[in-house]
């Protein structure tokens, strides 16, 4: 049993990042269970151990720890086409062609159709002849393999969000570059891990059906979540480097240390944790169920008046 925090360290960790750290380190620590970091290195042009390492200095920076080793996705391969031949073996993955052009074409002209979720794969390859295959293979195509499913309907009880439901669609498992793909790593490592909780942000709660199924498929458990509502910038839209000062060293740059930083994640999390110093003074009051339900603006930094135009 373990709570866990599982960035893609592809740049520093911004406020929203640090604040759903924050709450799964609390949610953890607040019913005595190891805390583990992950890191979710599959994408090989953005991720490296550089800055991964950034991303372990900004927890530290605003209090937080990790037990064990952190565990890095990119050496974990073999663990995951385990995964896959086991789905094989019961007739459950096809190999897809589409590109993603050809996706998003089917997706527009289905999108009328009740068959899934929005964006939902709409199962092209699937139909696809043994000719057929063999052709695109001969064509050079690479293909991704997905999962076959048959629209099943997931509920579940988000601890932040509350009852939820999702249609599966036919999820890839392996990208046409040979990288296993996200929903597939994430759920094998959680269970290889032995996280029973899984804190993360609210952008991830559309995928987490697929995850439950195949959970159910692998004969895995089932965790708990909890999506944390993302932290915006003043315009109401997802924080990023355009907001300026989102980052540990951003806002150390224009004299925010890293004190006001902690004490400002620690305000926007409910009035028990609000009223901490620190992380550790705050496990005792914190409640998961209090964490709000909407999303933040990132305020930390002065707006910056408009320049005067003259007469």
């Amino acid at each position: 049993m373990s709570g866990r925090f599982a960035p893609s360290p592809t740049g520093r960790l911004h406020l929203g990042n640090l604040r759903t750290a924050l709450v799964a380190w609390l949610f953890a620590r607040r019913h005595d269970l190891p805390f583990l970091v992950r890191m979710e290195d599959l994408d090989r042009h953005q991720a490296n151990r550089r800055r991964g390492a950034g991303q372990l200095a900004d927890l530290a920076s605003i209090g937080l720890d990790w037990d064990g080793e952190v565990l890095w996705q990119g050496t974990r391969f073999e663990r995951y086409e385990a995964a896959i031949e086991q789905l094989r073996g019961r007739g459950l993955v096809y190999e897809c062609y589409c590109t993603r052009r050809e996706i998003a074409a089917e997706i527009e002209a289905a999108t009328q159709a009740p068959h899934g979720p929005p964006g939902a794969y709409p199962g092209t390859c699937r139909r696809l002849s043994d000719a057929q295959r063999r052709a695109r293979r001969e064509a050079g195509r690479p293909p991704a393999l997905r999962l076959r499913t048959d629209g099943e309907r997931i509920e579940f009880v988000d601890r932040i969000a509350g009852p939820a439901v999702g249609v599966v669609d036919d999820v890839v498992l392996r990208r046409n570059d040979g990288v296993p793909a996200y929903n597939l790593a994430v759920v094998v490592d959680d269970a290889e891990q032995g996280v029973t909780q899984v804190v993360r942000g609210d952008d991830l709660l559309g995928s987490t059906a697929r995850q439950i199924h195949l959970q159910e498929l692998l004969g895995y458990p089932r965790p708990e979540y909890a999506h944390v509502p993302l932290v915006v910038g003043r315009d109401g839209e997802r924080l990023s480097k355009r907001h300026g000062a989102v980052s540990v060293g951003d806002l150390a740059a224009v004299g925010i240390d890293r004190y006001r930083i902690t004490a400002w994640l620690l305000g926007t999390l409910g009035p028990a944790a609000g009223t901490s110093r620190d992380p550790s003074s705050a496990i005792g009051g914190f409640e998961i169920g209090a964490v709000p339900t909407t999303a933040v603006v990132a305020d930390l930094v002065p707006e910056t008046p408009p320049a005067d135009s003259g007469p």
